[in-house]
């Protein structure tokens, strides 16, 4: 039996993971949960999975959360808050693997310190990766850790690549990596009516039920610059070995093109319980609870090449990756300050990336050889957007 650790079990991926976790309970036991402040939840959670261990990141909602735990008969468990708490059940001796599935900055200490103590990291925090690159994979390589990507873009090119292969490693076999997009919501909306678009039509996705940052993510494409980026590290390839292909069915969620011409597809229906239930289930396979893929209800496929006119995220993602040291770490902090305000509707939509494109070009490239740079080169960066921010109000 598989001990598993969930960091962010309240957001869309927890969920997911538990409910494919519910399913195979003679295969994992569940000895931690995390959240950030969703405290109700967390206690149906608490309830039914029986976890050893809580954690509530916000203090204040972590004694509500005790108290309420203590009403429900959960005396056993061990309730811990605040950021520092997130790493330690992440190290926990006896949990085997974590499932980072923590939005944003937030959840790159606790995703490293897990990759550190040489867990099975289920990796679906993208921007844990983005933000540290080099310093997460050489902890995952120093450390013994195994890394299983989750994001189903990458978790359907890991399906795709060769027998055996491991994160982090080059494969010779493989020529070029299609990375596929839905398009978002605005795929077709004209360029003038961007401005005027609403938070709540931006986290309408047209095929997958995701949290609000990552739709507004989708929405920009920023969601996909980051998956690029994320990929290069992930299976050791350059950016030019990387297509983007729009594919708004999203019935394929990536290809791999091998130097022989093949080119191998993962497909599937658009859920996220798929590529967690591969991840929990290596090298075996068990069901996820997902639907079957009927191909005769598909019954198309398009293809199509990204505008970075409509998608300037998508341009900003490449420049960061080939400028490279702290500047993916720029671009995702600035996007975060840029999304949460247009979650606010502090700004319009396309000021996100005008906000990102400004933070950027307020930095010099430089590299990024510590956690402490990288974490500098965060929090500058947050404060430039909020900079900008206020001035275009």
């Amino acid at each position: 039996m598989k001990r598993i650790c969930i960091l962010g079990a309240t957001g869309s991926i927890g969920v997911s993971t538990l409910d494919v976790v519910a399913r195979h309970k003679d295969k994992y036991r569940v000895v931690a949960l995390t959240a950030n402040n969703n405290i109700d939840l967390l206690l149906q959670q608490c309830q039914q999975h029986q976890p050893d261990y809580a954690v509530v990141v916000d203090e204040v909602n972590a004694e509500a959360f005790k108290a309420k735990a203590q009403a429900s008969g959960l005396t056993q468990l061990t309730v811990l808050t605040g950021a520092k708490a997130l790493a330690e059940v992440a190290t926990l001796a006896e949990v085997d693997s974590v499932m980072a599935a923590i939005v944003g900055a937030a959840g790159l200490l606790p995703t490293l310190a897990a990759a550190q103590a040489g867990k099975t990291v289920l990796l679906a925090n993208k921007e844990a990766l983005v933000m540290s690159g080099p310093i997460f994979m050489r902890a995952v390589s120093e450390s013994g850790a195994l890394l299983l990507p989750i994001d189903s873009e990458h978790n359907a090119i890991f399906q795709c690549m060769p027998a055996g292969y491991q994160a982090g490693t080059t494969s010779q076999q493989v020529r070029r990596i299609l990375l596929t997009a839905s398009g978002g919501p605005f795929r077709t909306t004209p360029l003038a009516d961007l401005p005027h678009v609403t938070p709540a039509q931006a986290v309408a996705h047209p095929n997958w039920d995701m949290g609000k940052k990552i739709s507004v993510d989708s929405a920009t494409m920023m969601n996909k610059g980051l998956e690029m980026i994320e990929a290069c590290l992930l299976f050791n390839v350059l950016p030019e070995q990387i297509q983007i292909v729009i594919h708004p069915q999203s019935v394929i969620h990536s290809m791999v093109d091998y130097v022989d011409g093949s080119v191998l597809a993962q497909m599937g229906t658009p859920d996220m319980r798929i590529p967690i239930a591969h991840a929990l289930a290596m090298p075996e396979r068990f069901a996820s609870g997902a639907d079957g893929l009927d191909l005769f209800a598909v019954a198309r496929m398009d293809f199509e090449r990204p505008d970075f006119e409509r998608f300037p995220c998508l341009r900003l993602a490449y420049e960061a990756i080939h400028a490279g040291g702290i500047m993916p770490a720029v671009l995702n902090a600035a996007n975060e300050i840029a999304v949460a305000a247009f979650l606010q509707h502090d700004i319009r939509f396309t000021d996100i990336a005008y906000i990102i494109e400004h933070t950027m070009q307020a930095f010099t490239a430089q590299s990024a050889n510590t956690l402490e740079m990288v974490l500098t080169a965060d929090q500058q960066a947050r404060d430039v957007a909020q900079r900008i921010i206020i001035r275009l109000h």
